[in-house]
């Protein structure tokens, strides 16, 4: 059993983070800004000072009121910060405002996760996503880059043939953009005649749902004896990892895939395809959910995770709850989630707690996919015996007689018409 460790890697010194958020009136700057805090600390920046304005919505121009400016100016620099973090996503004109008036770093909501993705991405295909994520992000943002360029105006030594150094980022970039598409779309049609192969053996699919740091990959490494990376910090899988486990003589092929969290960047959604669509295209999905945290968070998260499981469409599939590290609850608590949560299963993925019954749970969504029959298949007809095999039906019971091999097996409903001619007994 894999036992979650926090990150060995000694990493180089954290940046000074300043926070800084437009919140409604009566919310809790505490428990709002909490993940926001636990994010900044995941990309190597540890949180130093804050300032938080209450009004309905930011401004538009410089995202907190003009008062507040000077504040965040002086509080800014009494913090010795090094960059500042807003929990929003800016609009270009928000951010190089505030950089000009800080004369620093700026880095909002959207910004701070795809550099954790950029740092955990690990296979060829997560790089290509976390790279076109950031290109779609910064292209309407490259203006401030050539603000110098600007300032000439007019005049002698800034005329001349060609196109600006802009426009010429912003060209090799979109060309940057497209190539990106198209890798990533050749990369998806490979997934595809994977799937399409696992689906011609008949190997029921689970994807692993949740939000960020739930545990996720530790309940894989549970149900299937594997051994994925289940370090401490946000985001530790990016790219969609599969393992397979067998149930009385069954197997199940499971999927870990990237963790949610609220206001996930439009980009990122559209970008990461490929841990998407695994969810997308699973015939179950298993919504895991961290039962150790406050109920008012636990409420949040489900939320969060059942919008992302809508935008892409996966909200239409079976999908079990299971809430895990329920090892971290009490019983008191642990009953309150059984009552409000009655159908859901508490597993504890670092103990073993649950799986066993986790793994019932799964074969008994399967069951009725699959029926069992008795064939008598001549010894002429032995690519028929292939073929049961092929389909991954399990078998239970073979037996070679004087007429033919005589076999036991749970064939799935949609197949058994491909082996009529060779059933027995009325089955």
């Amino acid at each position: 059993m894999a036992v979650r460790q926090p990150d060995p890697t000694p990493g180089p010194e954290p940046e000074r983070g300043f926070i800084l958020a437009v919140l409604a009136q009566g919310v809790d700057p505490d428990g709002e800004l909490a993940e926001l805090e636990e994010l900044a600390r995941t990309a190597g920046v540890e949180p130093v000072a804050r300032l938080v304005q209450h009004r309905g919505a930011p401004d538009p121009r410089t995202y907190v009121g003009k008062g507040k400016l000077e504040e965040l100016k002086q509080s800014y620099e009494n913090a010795r910060a090094e960059v500042l973090i807003v929990d929003d996503e800016l609009s270009p004109s928000q951010q190089r405002l505030l950089e000009n008036e800080l004369q620093a770093r700026v880095v909002d909501r959207a910004e701070l996760i795809l550099d954790i993705f950029a740092q955990h991405a690990i296979t060829a295909e997560g790089k290509l996503q976390v790279e076109l994520a950031q290109l779609e992000y910064n292209l309407p943002r490259m203006r401030g880059m050539w603000q110098h360029l600007e300032r000439l105006g007019g005049g002698v030594g800034t005329r001349g043939p060609g196109e600006s150094q802009l426009e010429t980022d912003r060209r090799l970039a979109r060309q940057r953009v497209s190539l990106l598409k198209n890798r990533l779309k050749d990369l998806g049609r490979q997934r595809d005649v994977r799937r399409k192969e696992r689906r011609r053996t008949e190997i029921p699919t689970v994807a692993l749902a949740g939000y960020t740091n739930v545990g996720k990959s530790t309940l894989l490494n549970a149900l299937t004896d594997a051994t994925v990376s289940v370090r401490d910090r946000l985001f530790e899988t990016l790219d969609p990892t599969t393992r397979g486990f067998e149930h009385d003589g069954r197997r199940y092929l499971v999927t870990d895939t990237v963790g949610f969290v609220r206001r996930l960047p439009h980009q990122l959604v559209e970008g990461f395809a490929a841990t998407l669509e695994e969810t997308l295209v699973a015939d179950l999905v298993l919504h895991v959910v961290d039962g150790s945290v406050a109920e008012d968070t636990l409420i949040e998260q489900i939320a969060a995770v059942n919008g992302v499981l809508h935008e892409i469409g996966a909200d239409e599939l079976p999908i079990e709850l299971v809430i895990n590290k329920a090892d971290a609850v009490d019983g008191e608590h642990r009953r309150h989630l059984s009552n409000r949560y009655p159908d859901a299963l508490q597993v504890s993925a670092l103990t073993g707690a649950g799986i066993d019954e986790l793994r019932v749970r799964i074969s008994d969504r399967f069951a009725e996919r699959f029926e069992s029959v008795r064939l008598l298949l001549p010894y002429a007809q032995g690519a028929k015996l292939n073929e049961l095999y092929a389909l991954g039906a399990p078998i239970e019971q073979r037996e070679d007689t004087s007429e033919g091999v005589l076999v036991v097996a749970r064939l799935p409903r949609r197949e058994i018409r491909r082996f009529a001619p060779y059933l027995i007994n009325g089955a």
